[in-house]
């Protein structure tokens, strides 16, 4: 089982950035391969703090986690969205080793990548309806995002002209300065560790490389979708910086309560009042199912309160299978109320010509609690 990311960085569930980031650095400097070669339970315990840190240093990946655990990285989930393997960026450890250690060390030059930068991540959050859930639609969004300036096609520079290989670093991203014995690197304060500076900005983008527009969208919601389910629309995030490229759009989906059933994975649960007489002598209702049909229900004679009556293949579809849940009906007797004098009369003379045979249950139920009492006495 993985272990949690809090546990696994050693700090409380309300850790603040600079908490994660110190026990990230202390950690990561204890267990780093380069310091325990050949010990393959440091390098193991080193991916598991990497990828703990990944999660929770970004607010997005942090409030998804924290929602649904490892499961918010499965499957296509965040993680992979943002190219890690095994908890490992693509740079591997010797990336990883420059980021912690760079500063301290004097670690190799970081290759530069031209100023593009991934753009984020986004959340749109959708309610729907159990009959939507059940049916299944395609629904139309409008989501405010950054796409890719049209006139720079992305580089943030004028049209015509390109960024420039930043001339205090050379295009590295990083400057050195000596201090003493140790040599310090540090990321380049003119480029801001881009490589690449724009000497004529693009003016409609200011250099950004993107603009802010809304866009609409076209989302498939399947039949048997479930409260909580995530969709992610796969680049339809945040444009990237300078031509980088777009994150990712996540879809959180809710479904409204409904007036009538609840829901249970693929089951429906329906409450059904009935009259004390119906319960009594038996009969028979009509419910509406989400499938658009009317279902009739039989009550046999002597019905209680609570009885469940199972309606097959009467509930939802299950996600993306043929199979199909139930619907249980549960009936509820209802006890008469504003009688009028002869039903009241008629009632008490019911009461009267009852017997022990007509309420099985409240007479075994006071005669054993009689017992039951009687018993303290011997």
């Amino acid at each position: 089982m993985k272990a949690d990311f809090y546990e696994t960085l050693g700090v409380q569930r309300g850790a603040d950035e600079k908490e994660l980031k110190s026990a990230f650095r202390k950690l990561a400097m204890q267990f780093h391969p380069d310091r325990n070669p050949g010990d393959h339970a440091c390098e193991h315990k080193f991916k598991e703090i990497n990828e703990a840190y990944e999660c929770l240093k970004d607010p997005q990946k942090r409030a998804a986690y924290d929602r649904f655990g490892h499961a918010a990285f499965e499957n296509g989930g965040m993680g992979g969205a943002n190219g890690f393997a095994n908890g490992f960026g693509a740079g591997g450890f010797s990336d990883i080793f420059e980021d912690i250690f760079g500063e301290m060390m004097g670690g190799g030059r970081r290759r530069s990548s031209g100023g593009r930068e991934r753009g984020a991540d986004l959340r749109y959050n959708m309610e729907i309806s159990l009959e939507e859930a059940f049916t299944g639609k395609t629904a139309q969004i409008h989501v405010p995002t950054s796409i890719s300036c049209t006139d720079c096609s992305g580089s943030g520079a004028r049209p015509g002209t390109q960024p420039v290989t930043c001339s205090m670093c050379s295009g590295s991203g990083r400057v050195r300065a000596a201090q003493g014995f140790f040599s310090i690197e540090r990321t380049c304060p003119q480029c801001q560790g881009r490589g690449t500076t724009i000497k004529d900005p693009c003016p409609k983008c200011s250099g950004q490389g993107r603009t802010t527009e809304e866009r609409s969208l076209s989302v498939n919601i399947p039949a048997g979708i479930e409260d909580g389910t995530r969709i992610r629309l796969s680049g339809e995030g945040e444009a990237g910086l300078r031509g980088g490229p777009s994150g990712d759009l996540y879809i959180f989906l809710s479904v409204r309560p409904h007036e009538f059933f609840q829901r249970d994975g693929a089951d429906l649960y329906c409450k059904v009042p009935i009259s004390m007489t119906t319960a009594a002598l038996g009969g028979s209702f009509e419910v509406a199912t989400l499938d658009g049909t009317q279902t009739r229900v039989k009550v046999p004679e002597g019905t209680q309160n609570g009885r469940q009556f199972r309606l097959k293949g009467k509930g939802m579809p299950v996600l993306r299978q043929s199979a199909i849940g139930d619907l249980y009906i549960q009936t509820v007797v209802e006890t008469p109320q504003n009688l009028s004098k002869r039903q009241r009369e008629l009632l008490e003379e019911f009461e009267q010509l009852s017997s022990k045979d007509n309420s099985p249950q409240s007479s075994g139920f006071f005669a054993r609690m009689k017992d039951f009492f009687e018993s303290f006495g011997e």
